[in-house]
């Protein structure tokens, strides 16, 4: 088994309730950011008042700052077809923008099990997507991707330690109902990696891969607004200016 050793380099940055910490683990770099719910609101993006797709970072927060609102934070949350629509469940505002997505197929939302980051009246979580139909609570906010990394601190049975799959990378873990962690690599990394980052690191027991190649980050206090592709939903804290 390999040692993985976990460094905390320095704490970047804090705006308000969003924290931002550079971490080394298992020799890799990762940019990893905390938002506590009991002090700010994450909200998830798809489309503008036209009902067309935002796609970037620049133009949410220019949509916003019409709205009165500033962009503190913004990750791609999600995996999307060629039209920026969600694959899996989308929902926004406590309205579902798209449905829950059980079918089978190719590629890694597909890779069974997948999941659901959702916020309810009851506060954050991870699931397996088979679990959703039958959830009681008020669903506020939800987005579906794939692989699960992590469910009850169990990581998923696909996953290979030795993998030499590797690509930027970035996920969502939940530490608590109110603590929500966002974590993307700085360099290539296994599905394995990111998982164990999150539960043996992030102390996140339950954890959702989002994407891989287009891994994105907007934090002002980093000055970065990454622009590798045009994005579908997208999720963040806004403060006002």
């Amino acid at each position: 088994m390999k040692l993985l050793v976990t460094i905390v380099l320095a704490l970047c940055s804090t705006t308000q309730a969003v924290d931002f910490k550079a971490i080394v683990h298992a020799g890799k770099k990762f940019t990893v950011c905390r938002v506590d719910l009991r002090k700010e609101k994450l909200q998830l993006f798809l489309k503008d008042d036209q009902d067309q797709p935002l796609r970037s970072f620049a133009t949410l927060d220019a949509w916003l700052q019409k709205k009165g609102e500033k962009l503190t934070l913004a990750m791609n949350a999600g995996m999307y077809h060629g039209d920026f629509s969600p694959v899996g469940l989308c929902v926004a505002d406590r309205k579902q923008l798209a449905p829950v997505n059980l079918a089978n197929g190719e590629g890694n939302f597909f890779l069974k099990p997948n999941g659901i980051f959702l916020i309810s009246d009851q506060g954050a979580k991870v699931i397996k997507s088979e679990e959703y139909p039958t959830l009681k609570e008020k669903v506020e906010l939800a987005t579906q991707s794939g692989p699960l990394l992590l469910r009850n601190g169990v990581e998923h049975p696909a996953f290979n330690p030795e993998s030499k799959n590797q690509l930027f990378r970035n996920g969502v873990g939940v530490a608590s109902p109110h603590e929500v962690i966002f974590a993307i690599s700085e360099e290539i990394v296994s599905f394995h990696e990111l998982a164990t980052l999150f539960r043996d690191v992030l102390k996140c027991p339950d954890a959702l891969f989002l994407d891989g190649t287009v891994s994105s980050l907007y934090a002002p206090p980093l000055k970065r607004s990454d622009k590798k592709m045009d994005l579908g939903p997208m999720i963040g804290v806004t403060t006002k200016p």
